[in-house]
């Protein structure tokens, strides 16, 4: 039963961050991963504060109580959750993932054992809480992008463990997913270039790699001056994108115009929300940012008996 609930809402999951390079069944295994992992941290061998004092027969109903305004996410999570924990759990939905929400709204209700809603209680909560704070930031960050033609982007600066579900909460708010992991994408970084004895070098070897392999991945290649971008667009047929690391505006003006149609570009490197709209306005494609995922604060979620 678990498996069969888990698959059709990681299905739902998965067709609203598409742009993941991973497949349906991978990103299915990291859903149930995290579920089965965070219930098995949390519940141990029983919720003992649950089963000393609350009859397992009892029925029970709680409602999802928002306490801060953003926008709300991981309500199908939620659902996948209290499906693992009780199947026989039900619920009601008012608010749906992406919506804004304000002090006081009700995003669900959970009704059914009450042993069973408590169990599932804090990882619906912990989950809800950093997805939403998640959501909120980006799309904070999509209003400020807005009249551009510029897209924001994650980063892999996520918490370890529970990866997709704050890539799937930048979705939520707007934003478009980068790699998900280091397997599904080709990055080569400074360390690899200089490492590798060169851009030229790095990107040869990579192709060569590709090949000898037979993987289809996708090349992004960063640049730290305009002369390495040169370099780059040498090789353009084998580059998806040019990340423009640490560039100043006139700079990465520059490179957009070095670029042209080429390949896509992508500017990242201590880009705020004082400076993300300028970074658009210089041209490029893509923004990506690490402070949608590592620097948010949570929004304030409970779960109350009604």
């Amino acid at each position: 039963m678990f498996i069969i609930v888990v698959y059709y809402y990681a299905f739902v999951i998965f067709t609203q961050i598409a742009y993941y390079m991973i497949s349906q069944e991978q990103f299915d295994q990291e859903i149930q991963g995290i579920i089965t992992n965070a219930i098995r941290e949390d519940v141990g061998d029983g919720d003992h504060s649950s089963l000393a004092c609350i009859p397992a027969s009892a029925q029970g109903k709680a409602k999802l109580l928002v306490k801060d305004e953003g926008i709300l996410a991981g309500v199908a999570f939620a659902k996948a959750v209290f499906a693992y924990v009780d199947p026989s759990l039900t619920l009601e939905i008012l608010i749906e993932d992406g919506s804004p929400v304000k002090y006081g709204d009700i995003a669900f209700y959970v009704s059914g054992s009450s042993q069973s809603i408590l169990k599932a209680e804090r990882l619906v909560l912990n989950a809800m809480q950093r997805m939403s704070a998640i959501a909120t930031k980006t799309a904070f960050f999509v209003n400020l992008l807005e009249g551009t033609s510029t897209k924001i982007l994650d980063t892999r600066k996520t918490t370890p463990g529970i990866r997709a579900l704050e890539k799937w909460a930048v979705k939520i708010g707007g934003g478009d997913n980068h790699r998900f992991a280091l397997y599904d994408m080709i990055m080569l970084k400074d360390n690899h270039i200089d490492f590798a004895g060169g851009i030229t070098q790095a990107i040869q070897k990579t192709v060569a790699y590709l090949k000898e392999t037979r993987r289809d991945l996708k090349i992004i290649v960063e640049a730290r001056d305009l002369q390495e971008i040169k370099e780059i667009i040498e090789s353009h047929e084998d580059v998806y994108r040019i990340l423009i690391d640490n560039f100043n505006y006139e700079d990465t003006r520059a490179a957009v115009a070095l670029i042209g149609d080429k390949c896509l570009t992508e500017s990242s490197g201590g880009i705020n929300e004082e400076t993300i709209r300028d970074y658009a306005l210089c041209g490029v494609d893509y923004i990506s940012s690490g402070a949608l995922t590592h620097s948010v604060h949570n929004l304030d979620l409970s779960l109350k008996a009604v």
